[in-house]
């Protein structure tokens, strides 16, 4: 076997692909296609999807007390999405980057002529419209809630929306922490670890606690990242400019840090 048709790995073969389109949203569009199709190029995207679901509707009516409440809404359904992202997305992004580290296919890619950026891009709105999938295969909650009384259907949308968001910032976390290590369980673990900071970051056990040494500015500051605060807008309906923006900052943040760190090892 030759040493080309080993390290022609699925996105060594979409950028290739891509490299023939002059367009940089062309480069994009081309490898997030041949990405996603990856995704369902073996059983694991079967099982993820499976997986989620069965959580999504575990918490939902055993653990959330769905029909307990008595109101036909979503809030026992949303209201997990912070801990059940917290697992299942970085699961998700552990092998963007890794899996390119520990193949050496990563050499190959930083040699095509198409940008670091472009990849990194397509690479994670591959994942993201994976992700997005999963979540839209768990509208026959929205039907069962239409079926069962006269939900808010704008609240439901704005819950989505901002799943969706929080979804999206989880995995941009985990393509930076993917593309530090070629282990995907180190990257698993300190992604888990990063998205787990951004959940207790504005919890009250927690800021109570920093608030007997810390001085008030710091609180504020740590509390600032917590994703909670943010998403709890998304699921009383209200869409706020600065909720929505505060996720995609952190998107920005840690696929600009990606990036980084991909020049870094073409340096190297």
């Amino acid at each position: 076997m030759s040493s080309t048709s080993i390290t022609k790995s699925p996105s060594a073969l979409a950028v290739s692909a891509a490299a023939t389109h002059p367009s940089p949203l062309g480069n994009i569009l081309t490898i997030a296609k041949r990405e996603l199709a990856g995704y369902f190029a073996s059983p694991v995207a079967y099982v993820f999807i499976v997986i989620f679901l069965l959580l999504a509707g575990f918490f939902t009516f055993m653990v959330g007390g769905f029909f307990e409440r008595g109101e036909a809404s979503l809030v026992s359904f949303f209201v997990w999405h912070p801990w059940l992202y917290l697992f299942l997305v970085p699961a998700v992004g552990m092998r963007l980057w890794s899996e390119e580290r520990r193949a050496g296919t990563i050499e190959l890619l930083l040699t095509m002529p198409v940008t670091a950026w472009q990849a990194i891009v397509g690479k994670f709105l591959a994942s993201w419209l994976f992700l997005a999938l999963a979540l839209a295969l768990t509208f026959p909650l929205v039907f069962t809630v239409l079926y069962l009384g006269h939900p808010d259907l704008g609240v439901i949308f704005c819950g989505y929306v901002g799943s969706l968001l929080m979804a999206g910032a989880y995995l941009a976390v985990s393509c930076m922490t993917s593309a530090l290590s070629r282990s995907q369980v180190v990257s698993f673990i300190v992604s888990v670890v990063v998205c787990l900071f951004l959940i207790l970051a504005g919890w009250p056990p927690v800021t109570n606690m920093l608030v007997q040494w810390a001085p008030p500015w710091l609180v504020d500051g740590v509390a600032g990242f917590s994703v909670m605060p943010h998403f709890e807008g998304f699921q009383r309906g209200v869409l706020d400019s600065r909720d929505a923006l505060f996720f995609l900052s952190v998107m920005v943040f840690s696929l600009f840090t990606t990036g980084v760190i991909i020049r870094s090892h073409r340096a190297g």
